[in-house]
């Protein structure tokens, strides 16, 4: 979890909220002008947007409902000095004032943002950011910030992302002022920002009447690597403060407005590359743009893959086809969040605050009058468990502001998008605080102990089995099964297996390549915890072509002593397929342990075994001393005690590699169990039971199996310490997921409510 003094915010810009008053006083900004020439999507303007200005009461009372405990905002340079010089608009200061006062009597700390793109236009007529007297004009700026609100507010930024309005502003024409100028204009406008930004910095604190705090806000995406080997992560580390991108999008970098700032220089790659386009930059200059900052600010939405390329270098790595998409058609991709923190940090080695990050989602009113966002929600949920991750590495990181509390004007999107966690009906003003409002609310209340990398994971595992080779197995596996087999005498597929002879392998999601040993040992809360040295069950099938030997298990007690600490075996099949006329050896005919002792040493093996007929469907408990075999052409399920253990006591005279098999003819005699139990207490009929109902099988000491026959929707509660699954009939859907025959997985401890649907058979298993 995050530490206890943890920021949690929400962000907004004022041109985006705060709607117009014919009484406010408000000079005219670059964006009415946008707006005004018909730049905006389906010609929507700000006019009203979300009529902040005169409902804040109201939603700084949301905020305080919905546990919010900190505000990035912007106070609109046009709304303050309506000529962006000189006269002060009495009316802004007093309502901006009133705003603080009403954030910080709802409990929420202010961050004040001084220039989120609100440029006045009686500046931008007079050259905007391309005049350098910007720098005294934004400084002048700073200085009446200072002076009305630092006895209010402690934190200050100055600008939010000089890559957007410098590039989309200026080079690209796609935002405010709407300019196509020069690549040597947009250089001169970003050094003069940067100036501009130092200027402020020094009037902030010139002018403060108490000690404050003063950060600055970039943006970019961020690179993160493709693997997690050292090169892929150098790979990365260099393509994010590298100059990649061709010239008509060359504001999108991190270094070229960070280096500056937190370092004191331009970066190298950058001044040689773009040379022939720089203005003169003096020693003056750098030492004005490097004013000493309290932290620094970053709006991180999301990144792009990296790996080394064969001479080192960073190589692009395509997205995957399909990729998740924001409703705004930006990538989803979290990892960003991590390596891009943990650059950062390394780069400029100053507290952390991410002061944007959200997504839009296409939300509407649901007919129960709510608006349900799951989307926003996984998206901020991968996005701040990656952001923990760093945090809890040692990355400074020292808040996180949700962009945005409120559906707003998207700049020249209009109100196409909507990345707010409280939904607006921008006709009637009415606000709908949505699904991920209150699950951000828990996010705050526990710092962050509600995000599932904190919460235990309860995700299906899903096994790849191990196959074993036998003198008497056949090829079923491949051909009945959807299995790749590795031979033609494939007797046993080991499907669900922790045992040092057969340890399957998760073969997909979060645990994916984890042995399952593994998992018993590192993660035992998928398995209720219920303690134990290893994981005590065993699913195999077995296709049998040709006889088994004559077996006999130990229990525990027995294999304890005698065969190395191993556990014991009781067993249990489900005959999958047979031959009409197939039988089973299941027991002996011997009266006593003498008799028994006899038949064994004499061979007397007809008069010995007792073989009992058994069809399809049949289900047959093997306690250990169970003199026992399984007959050609029986395709058999079997869940047993995770052990190897076997005694042989007969098998056919058979020969391996010209030798027979060896048998433990004395060991047998010793756990054989006289006089052997009846046919009757041995063999269920379970090809007729009930369908769509868990019908228990057996309940011994060490498991519980039940069958399953889905035809129709059928909801369960998993409420075991782990459920083990295997499909072996038909197909169907397990909470969305595809299962068809041959699947085999368990259902973790906690993983809730469990919905089948479709036309398929289960063997269920649990440990008892």
């Amino acid at each position: 979890m995050f530490k206890d003094d943890f920021v949690w915010g929400v962000a907004s810009s004022a041109y985006q909220i705060e709607g117009r008053d014919e009484e406010d006083g408000c000079g005219k900004m670059i964006w009415d002008t946008f707006t005004e020439e018909g730049r905006i999507l389906d010609g929507q303007s700000a006019v009203s947007t979300c009529d902040h200005m005169h409902r804040y009461q109201e939603d700084y009372a949301l905020m305080r409902l919905l546990g919010v405990k900190a505000y990035r905002f912007s106070v609109s340079w046009a709304r303050i000095m309506p000529e962006g010089t000189g006269r002060v608009n009495d009316k802004a200061i007093a309502l901006y004032k009133d705003m603080i006062k009403e954030m910080k009597k709802n409990g929420i700390e202010p961050y004040l943002t001084m220039y989120h793109w609100e440029f006045p236009q009686a500046l931008q007529d007079k050259g905007g950011w391309l005049n350098e007297e910007v720098i005294q004009w934004f400084g002048e700026y700073a200085k009446v910030i200072a002076e009305n609100f630092s006895d209010l507010c402690e934190h200050f930024m100055t600008l939010n992302e000089p890559q957007c309005f410098v590039g989309l502003g200026h080079l690209s024409g796609g935002h405010a002022p709407g300019k196509k100028l020069s690549y040597r204009e947009t250089f001169q406008i970003a050094h003069n920002a940067l100036r501009a930004h130092g200027q402020a910095v020094i009037n902030l604190r010139r002018y403060a009447v108490r000690p404050i705090k003063i950060g600055y806000a970039p943006t970019c995406g961020m690179a993160y690597p493709q693997s997690g080997r050292p090169e892929d992560i150098e790979a990365a580390r260099k393509a994010l403060f590298s100059f990649h991108n061709p010239m008509d999008n060359w504001t999108w970098n991190v270094t070229w407005f960070s280096d500056p700032v937190f370092l004191g220089k331009y970066p190298e790659e950058g001044l040689k590359k773009f040379k022939e386009y720089l203005p003169d930059i003096t020693e003056e200059d750098m030492k004005l743009i490097s004013q000493p900052l309290d932290f620094m600010g970053q709006n991180i939405y999301n990144g792009y893959m990296i790996r080394a390329g064969r001479n080192g270098e960073p190589e692009y790595v395509d997205r995957e086809p399909g990729y998740a998409k924001t409703a705004a058609n930006w990538p989803v991709t979290p990892e960003c969040f991590y390596w891009g923190v943990k650059f950062l940090y390394e780069r400029y080695k100053l507290p952390l605050y991410i002061t944007e990050n959200g997504m839009s989602c296409h939300d509407i009113v649901s007919a129960d009058g709510q608006v349900h966002d799951p989307n926003r929600i996984e998206f901020l949920d991968r996005y701040l468990s990656a952001l923990q991750k760093a945090n809890d590495e040692g990355v400074d990181v020292r808040g996180y502001f949700l962009w945005t509390f409120l559906d707003n004007f998207e700049w020249d999107k209009g109100y196409t998008e909507r990345f707010g966690i409280v939904h607006v009906d921008f006709t009637t003003q009415k606000r709908i605080a949505k699904d991920s409002a209150y699950w951000y609310q828990k996010v705050i209340e526990t710092n962050g102990g509600n995000l599932t990398m904190n919460e235990p994971k309860h995700p299906l595992l899903f096994l790849n089995p191990v196959f074993k080779q036998m003198i008497w197995g056949g090829d079923r596996l491949g051909k009945d099964w959807p299995y790749q087999i590795p031979g033609d005498h494939t007797g046993e597929c080991w499907a669900v297996s922790a045992h040092p002879n057969g340890d399957c392998i998760v073969r997909e999601g979060i645990y994916k390549g984890s042995a399952l040993s593994e998992l018993w040992e590192k993660n035992p809360e998928l398995f209720g915890n219920t303690g134990g040295d290893r994981f005590p069950l065993l699913v195999k099938i077995i296709d049998a072509k040709e006889d088994l030997s004559i077996q006999v298990h130990p229990d525990d007690a027995y294999a304890g002593a005698n065969e190395n600490g191993s556990l014991g075996k009781t067993e249990c099949w489900y005959v999958l397929d047979c031959k009409e006329d197939s039988a089973l050896v299941v027991g002996h005919n011997a009266k006593t342990k003498e008799e028994l002792t006899g038949m064994i040493r004499e061979g007397k093996w007809k008069e010995l075994l007792r073989e009992v007929p058994v069809k399809k469907g049949d289900f047959i408990q093997i306690e250990p001393g169970t003199v026992h075999a399984i007959k050609g052409g029986l395709m058999i399920l079997e869940t047993q005690q995770n052990s190897d253990i076997t005694y042989r006591v007969y098998d056919y005279d058979r020969l391996t590699d010209g030798k027979p098999r060896q048998l433990h003819l004395d060991k047998s005699i010793d756990v054989i169990t006289v006089p052997a139990k009846s046919v009757e207490e041995s063999i269920l009929q379970a090809d007729d039971l009930p369908k769509n109902t868990l019908n228990q099988l057996i309940a011994c000491d060490y498991y519980k199996v039940w069958k399953l026959d889905i035809t129709e929707p059928f909801v369960m509660q998993q409420d075991k310490p782990y459920m083990i699954m295997s499909v072996i009939e038909g197909d169907g859907l397990l909470n969305g997921q595809q299962l068809r025959k041959g699947d085999h997985f368990i259902v973790p401890c906690g993983y809730g409510e469990i919905r089948l649907q479709g036309n398929m058979q289960l063997i269920i298993s649990a440990q008892a």
